[in-house]
């Protein structure tokens, strides 16, 4: 008489982001943001420069009325974000740009305003570019074919955003080749 078999387990892997963004999301809950990509993809967003020298700290969300219409939308957030000393006049007056570069993030108009907090950045590992030559050379090479590939766009925001990852995808066909 054969013994009925235990449920074997599946030896797989798992991406390490997988697990960590398990871990993450309600700690990020708790500062008010709902996924954590706001902070992953910080430099992303904003550029470089921008996050080079600032973080999103929370979003605060203003308090819901006890008599609010189910059907009223929602206000937006305020978006508290750190600056270094000496820069946050800068982040100021690039107020509506980093509102809008968010919102085009996040998919809706979730943020409203900024409010800065100026101090040193906590858990900022400066970093130089670490990217490989040949990445960024790839790149290189493959921006007039996305250029050629995306002229017909109109919109300045999705041809960024092809932009993006049309550089990604050609370079590494470019690095096949």
């Amino acid at each position: 008489m054969k013994s009925p078999k235990s449920p074997q387990r599946q030896k797989t892997s798992m991406p390490l982001a997988d697990l960590i963004g398990k871990a993450i999301d309600p700690l990020l809950a708790k500062q008010g943001f709902s996924e954590s990509s706001l902070i992953l993809d910080w430099a992303e967003i904003v550029g470089e420069r921008l996050a080079g020298r600032t973080e999103p700290v929370r979003l605060q969300w203003p308090s819901r009325a006890p008599n609010r219409p189910a059907d009223a939308p929602l206000e937006p957030a305020t978006l508290i974000i750190r600056a270094e000393h000496g820069f946050a006049l800068e982040v100021q007056h690039l107020n509506h740009v980093i509102i809008d570069k968010v919102n085009a993030h996040l998919g809706w108009r979730a943020v409203g305003r900024i409010a800065l907090r100026q101090a040193p950045l906590e858990g900022k590992i400066k970093r130089p570019n670490t990217r490989p030559v040949a990445d960024r050379v790839s790149e290189a090479l493959a921006q007039p074919r996305v250029a050629k590939a995306i002229s017909g766009v109109e919109d300045p925001a999705l041809r960024a955003a092809l932009a993006r990852l049309g550089t990604k995808v050609f370079a590494q066909s470019v690095k096949k080749d």
